[in-house]
């Protein structure tokens, strides 16, 4: 009997020990399985995983990528700002090589679902990156520029962006022999600027002094250096420029009104042009909507009915079309215009027929 109870306690105890390792077998076997697939999914995600998994839904942040980001610069952005929450920079960075979009990210800003490394990165395969639009107008003067642009953008203001006007670093290098022989004023540099709309990363008074300077250059540089033109040369084109943005309607008349006050200029006569006469009042805080002959007086080195010769800034950001006729102005014989009331010019070789053209006009309102 005894014998028996000692056999029936062995086997009973083989028993347990072959149930605890057929468990710890088994563990191993779930422990390893698990680790394979953690880590295949890990390493090479599948299609099959791709669709069991959804991307993650949830409230979305936006996140702003910069210029010239390398994929880790950008993976490191996307953690700055809130956007991994489970993870690293450099997993990210691994899972943007793997789905090949490391050198396919561009600047803008992201909207995303705050997620892990995988799925954020899941995310940033069809994500398309949003920009900031802002407007540059052309024929404002540097008080209403700034206006205009914080009208758009609350953050700048007149003082930053003028700081940011003054900051050669802000300029293309091609530009910089030519941007530091100009005065060193707001006033001269915001007329090299190109009116237009630009869709930026961060409307920083920086990256629109940039954005815009640069534009500039790359539709003049080359004329500019083609002509051999002169810092001085440049800088006498952008108050001409500036005039002709003021004073024109309508562009087809752009080179005709430079070709006018090139004609002046050289026989030594007074531009008389309104338009400087109305920024010579606003330097004095004072808007006019109209210019009538007591405004004449006015002494400013800007009244170009007091002084002889050019006036010595621009007095608004130039257009286009506007810069061309300072660069290039029409070869004519007119040392005088009007507008009519569709503000079309009527040009005059002699004062004699510019007064008759004057008579006219005014009686047929």
């Amino acid at each position: 009997m005894q014998n028996n109870s000692h056999t029936r306690k062995r086997k009973k105890k083989n028993s347990s020990r072959s149930i605890i390792k057929a468990l710890l077998l088994t563990l191993v076997i779930v422990l390893a399985a698990g680790s394979a697939v953690a880590s295949y999914v890990l390493k090479r995600p599948s299609e099959f995983w791709e669709e069991i998994i959804p991307i993650p839904e949830g409230e979305r942040i936006s996140v702003s990528v910069e210029n010239g980001m390398t994929a880790a610069q950008a993976a490191r952005a996307f953690e700055v700002q809130g956007a991994i929450t489970n993870g690293s920079p450099a997993q990210l960075t691994k899972w943007m090589i793997k789905f090949g979009i490391d050198k396919k990210i561009r600047a803008g800003h992201y909207s995303v679902v705050p997620s892990d490394a995988w799925n954020l990165a899941r995310q940033l395969r069809t994500a398309k990156p949003a920009l900031l639009k802002l407007q540059i107008v052309p024929g404002l003067d540097i008080f209403a520029l700034t206006d205009s642009l914080q009208s758009q953008d609350k953050n700048i203001t007149r003082e930053k962006f003028c700081a940011a006007l003054m900051n050669n670093k802000n300029y293309p290098p091609k530009m910089a022999d030519l941007i530091k022989n100009l005065p060193e004023d707001e006033y001269t540099r915001a007329a090299f600027l190109m009116p237009e709309t630009y869709m930026l990363v961060d409307r920083s008074p920086d990256e629109i002094v940039n954005a815009s300077a640069s534009a500039w250059w790359n539709h003049w540089g080359d004329f500019i250096n083609s002509h051999n033109l002169t810092s001085r040369d440049v800088q006498e084109a952008s108050i001409v420029a500036a005039m002709v943005e003021r004073e024109v309607l309508h562009d087809s008349e752009c080179r005709t009104v430079a070709g006018v006050i090139h004609n002046r200029l050289r026989k030594n006569m007074r531009l008389q042009i309104d338009a400087t006469v109305v920024y010579a009042w606003r330097l004095k805080g004072r808007k006019l909507t109209r210019v009538l002959y007591k405004d004449l007086e006015i002494d400013s080195p800007y009244n170009t009915y007091k002084i002889t010769g050019l006036p010595p800034r621009p007095i608004c950001t130039p257009g286009v079309e506007a810069w061309g006729a300072a660069l290039d102005p029409e070869y004519n014989e007119y040392y005088y215009y009007v507008a009519d009331k569709s503000g079309y010019h009527h040009f005059s070789k002699t004062n004699a027929e510019h007064n008759r053209t004057i008579r006219q006009i005014r009686s047929e309102k």
